[in-house]
């Protein structure tokens, strides 16, 4: 652990750096930043792509309950994830995962076939109305947090025979659709969320993509105690 003034750092595996408590107004220009929430699932996707790349990046943890006003700054929504890579600043998660997996594309999470890469991004798009639509009353605990619950375990039901047949969404490689839909996967239980015998399938393909070394990596903390 290194101390630089009142930013702790500390080194996570292979070399990358996690700030807490930081400065906000501190940053490695030399390398790529990422503003994150440590509880936040679509933060949480751009660390699995980051640490799934292999890359040098740095991320700031971001407290969501206290959020510096400096993200309202380089962000006008206020909201996490940010990607700041020298002038370039980027917000919502699947635009930022695209930037990183053309500028270093090894691995590559995004298809080379145009055909192939438009239908990933359709089904992104998918996942955003389907699925991460309804985080907002799981995370708030809303009114509608019932309803919310059974909308998300019967989509999940319905994409559970996808993998009778394949290990990962677009077939054997571990794509960005996988990185997409793993932090609500992680989060079932801590959304009360119970699935069905028959999506059985979709729960040994949650565990393919929790083994992987860039997964385990990528959890804070704070979303490690959420799988218990």
């Amino acid at each position: 652990m290194q101390v630089l003034g009142n930013i702790e750092v500390t080194a996570p595996p292979r070399g990358r750096r996690v700030v807490r408590d930081a400065d906000y107004s501190w940053g490695n220009n030399a390398m790529m930043n990422l503003y994150s929430g440590t509880t936040n699932p679509f933060s949480h996707r751009c660390r699995i792509v980051l640490y799934e790349k292999g890359m040098d990046f740095q991320v700031i943890d971001v407290d969501m309950y206290s959020k510096p006003e400096d993200i309202a700054v380089i962000n006008p929504y206020n909201r996490v994830p940010v990607l700041v890579d020298r002038d370039l600043v980027l917000y919502e998660s699947n635009i930022i995962n695209e930037y990183i997996d053309e500028r270093f594309p090894h691995p590559q999470l995004m298809p080379p076939d145009p055909i192939l890469r438009a239908r990933c991004r359709q089904l992104l798009f998918s996942f955003e109305q389907e699925l991460f639509s309804q985080l907002e009353a799981l995370e708030k605990n809303l009114k509608n947090v019932d309803k919310a619950r059974v909308h998300v375990r019967d989509r999940l039901t319905e994409l559970a025979g996808i993998f009778s047949k394949q290990k990962f969404m677009l077939g054997d490689e571990f794509s960005m659709l996988d990185v997409a839909i793993a932090p609500l996967l992680w989060r079932l239980g801590h959304y009360g969320i119970e699935l069905p015998k028959q999506a059985a399938p979709i729960m040994k393909y949650a565990e393919r993509i929790f083994s992987r070394q860039g997964f385990i990596d990528a959890l804070t903390p704070a979303e490690k105690v959420m799988r218990r």
